[in-house]
């Protein structure tokens, strides 16, 4: 409720353009169900998650075009009017869902990519900030691959063109929209993931019995995954990512790290969370931070909570200075 006041407030507000256009100054959202703030409880679906924290620190009026499920292939290629509809047609994959409020206008065979970059042509001098949630959906299936690392390794060049391709259309539309000087200014930040896979350790996971389930001692198949999931990260994922951002002049911020998920996981803590039911266990310290982050250890559900969706928004906020 606080989040969602904060986002509402936030749209009300009419601050100085970029570039002294008249109107207000917008932050535009683009990505996948973390760019939407979906979370599945209490209410399944879109939040208002770390973009009202943004919107409301920055005095920014939110634009967000995400699409939950999206990929770095959707991104570019799914007509962003289709997210959330129910059409084998329009829909094969069951993208969804956009965003729940202040959603940015997109029309027919337009991608979020396109939706965004005709928006900004449409408000020259007025964008004051662009985030992007972006590549997520890309590896998911490596989780249950024969070798998870080598299927990483595999998507990593996709990845990386697609987030290139990316967030030089958005930086190109910047340029176009203000001049060179000031397009290049505009803040665009891309974001990457808490480890959630970490979760595995006191999660039954999708393979468990019941699947998705608190549970404690790791199976020996869990915790390698859980181990493999932080070189993953660290070690391909998060570096492709901040390679490609930084060629349109991006700024990326390593949510991984930042949720603690490169600590050594011989460092321990001890954990106690009502909600999974297995009293006081002794944990690595980056299992208990995704833990009280996001919803994997309760649900086996790979999305931040509120308070991981919070500490998002705060590094964007941080980050934009």
């Amino acid at each position: 409720m606080l989040l969602a006041s904060l986002a509402i407030a936030a749209a009300l507000v009419a601050v100085p353009s970029v570039s002294g256009a008249s109107g207000p100054t917008y932050y535009l959202s683009l990505g996948d169900s973390y760019s939407v703030g979906y979370q599945p409880s209490p209410t399944p679906g879109a939040t208002s998650g770390y973009t009202a924290v943004v919107a409301a620190a920055k005095g920014l009026q939110l634009e967000n075009f995400g699409c939950g499920g999206a990929t770095t292939s959707s991104i570019l290629t799914f007509d962003d009017v289709f997210c959330g509809v129910s059409s084998p047609t329009d829909n094969p994959n069951g993208y969804g869902p956009p965003a729940a409020t202040d959603v940015g206008p997109a029309v027919a065979g337009q991608t979020e990519v396109q939706a965004a970059v005709a928006f900004i042509a449409a408000h020259p001098g007025q964008i004051g900030l662009i985030t992007v949630s972006i590549g997520g959906n890309d590896v998911t299936a490596c989780a249950g691959a024969p070798s998870p690392v080598s299927c990483v390794l595999g998507v990593i060049p996709e990845i990386k063109s697609h987030v290139t391709t990316l967030v030089g259309d958005l930086r190109s539309a910047l340029t176009a929209a203000d001049g060179a000087a000031a397009g290049k200014k505009v803040p665009v930040i891309g974001l990457t993931y808490p480890d959630v896979l970490l979760g595995l350790w006191v999660n039954s996971g999708p393979g468990g019995a019941p699947p998705n389930t608190p549970s404690f001692p790791p199976s020996a198949g869990n915790k390698n995954l859980a181990t493999l999931s932080v070189t993953a990260f660290k070690s391909y994922i998060n570096p492709a990512l901040k390679a490609a951002y930084k060629t349109g002049h991006a700024k990326f911020i390593d949510v991984t790290a930042k949720t603690g998920a490169n600590s050594k996981l011989t460092k321990t803590t001890k954990m106690d969370i009502p909600a999974l039911g297995l009293g006081t266990i002794t944990v690595p310290k980056a299992v208990n931070e995704v833990c009280q982050l996001t919803w994997y250890c309760q649900l086996g559900n790979i999305h931040a909570n509120n308070t991981g969706y919070t500490l998002i928004g705060n590094l964007i906020v941080k980050a934009d200075k």
